[in-house]
């Protein structure tokens, strides 16, 4: 695609019509985000009506990444092949029919295999509307791009936190399930309507300004395997307050859930500011790994922090983890942007399949052993532990900051 080696210049209808496809990305991958924090805030009820236990509910929380890890690849590269305007709109209207079945699971077994479907279906958001921000947003602008099309994740957090307890309380979970499948449905219904090819516009509005990258095969860059791996070890921390701050605020401390889920609201306002701050910060750095591993820092010691206070007053708990829940949030642009420009635009959907099927592994273990290890030990000792992995996730990342500024050139 033309687009993905053109700058887009002012007022040009590219230029105006480049905010529409970053819009619609971040929407509908906004949608996705609210069905899995929508299952972490539900967690309680899901508990209470299923009779679960805690390994149970870790399953519970990890299902949508069951599903979503082993197809995010060959949607990536599905979305190379025949564009994000097929891709995303298909997948996610799968999803909403799987999502509005979930509120009529009858047991356990269904209730995951449900979920299962759902995440393997929107999988497609992912690295469909990561890769329309690509074509559309030069390197020197895609930090603060896909920032804020990452701030999907807190926005669709603070959506299910405020809407879901209340709806579901009022209406039944079945309800609650049928809200997040509309979602997905209408970021299906935006994405079909509103994505473009870029060689839909004419040469004049797409200003040449380098030449074509030579085609890459991401799953040979050992840099898009370092990245993704070493960003899968900071998403420990991330899981850590993302899917476990209700039910530990709810089930350890014995707030209300609509209480609890106040205090992930609250993180997801802050975590989406941070990361377009983060995505800002790494444009004028010229360099994306260098900011993440510092923020993978931050993640780290902030966890250390809620372990501590864990028991203290509530006056005191509750900014330790809306803090770190924000931070949690906060790295997630920056390792998706460095996969992406690792592999070149035009390799964009395999190499953020691969990342994200990287992180769905992580997605998957975190919660179901961070549930083991709260029924095994305590809530501070599993927080320490959740904190150790992003220190790791910093070292591994290492190798790829001593580039600096010269570490991409796509």
């Amino acid at each position: 695609m033309t687009a993905s080696i053109r700058s887009v210049p002012p007022g040009s209808p590219a230029d105006r019509y480049r905010w529409v496809v970053l819009a619609v990305g971040t929407a509908a991958q906004a949608s996705v985000a609210a069905a899995m924090f929508g299952v972490a805030v539900l967690a309680p009820e899901l508990r209470a009506h299923f009779h679960l236990t805690l390994a149970q509910t870790g399953i519970v929380l990890a299902a949508l990444v069951i599903g979503m890890t082993p197809t995010l690849l060959p949607w990536g590269l599905l979305a190379d092949r025949v564009g994000e305007r097929v891709v995303l709109p298909v997948g996610l209207a799968a999803a909403a029919f799987a999502l509005a079945g979930v509120g009529v699971a009858r047991n356990f077994g269904e209730l995951v295999l449900l979920l299962v479907a759902a995440g393997a279906l929107s999988a497609s958001a992912n690295a469909a509307s990561g890769r329309a921000v690509m074509q559309w947003f030069a390197r020197s602008e895609r930090g603060l791009a896909l920032g804020i099309r990452q701030t999907n994740v807190p926005i669709g957090g603070l959506v299910a936190a405020l809407a879901l307890p209340t709806l579901a309380g009022s209406a039944g979970l079945g309800w609650a399930f049928a809200a997040l499948g509309a979602g997905c449905a209408a970021g299906a219904l935006a994405g079909a309507v509103l994505l473009r090819d870029p060689t839909r516009y004419p040469a004049r509005d797409l200003a040449p300004s380098r030449p074509p990258p030579v085609p890459v095969r991401p799953l040979r860059l050992p840099a898009v395997w370092r990245i993704s791996w070493g960003s899968a070890l900071i998403m420990v921390g991330q899981i850590a307050t993302m899917s476990f701050t209700v039910l530990f605020l709810h089930e350890g401390r014995g707030f209300t859930t609509g209480a609890a889920a106040l205090v992930l609201a609250a993180s997801q306002v802050l975590g989406a500011t941070f990361r377009i701050v983060a995505g800002h910060w790494s444009d004028r750095l010229g360099t994306r790994i260098v900011p993440l591993r510092r923020l993978a820092l931050g993640v780290s010691a902030t966890l250390v922090l809620v372990a501590a206070v864990a028991r203290a007053p509530a006056w005191i708990l509750v900014p330790a983890l809306i803090i770190a829940g924000g931070l949690g949030l906060s790295w997630n642009g920056l390792s998706f942007t460095a996969a992406a420009e690792v592999a070149g635009t035009r390799a964009s959907g395999a190499a953020l399949g691969l990342q994200q099927t990287i992180l769905g592994i992580g997605g998957i273990a975190a919660p179901i052993g961070f549930a083991a290890l709260v029924s095994a030990t305590s809530w501070r000792v599993a927080f320490l532990v959740a904190g150790l992995f992003p220190i790791v996730g910093w070292s591994t990342l290492r190798p790829l900051a001593d580039a600096r500024r010269a570490e991409y050139r796509r």
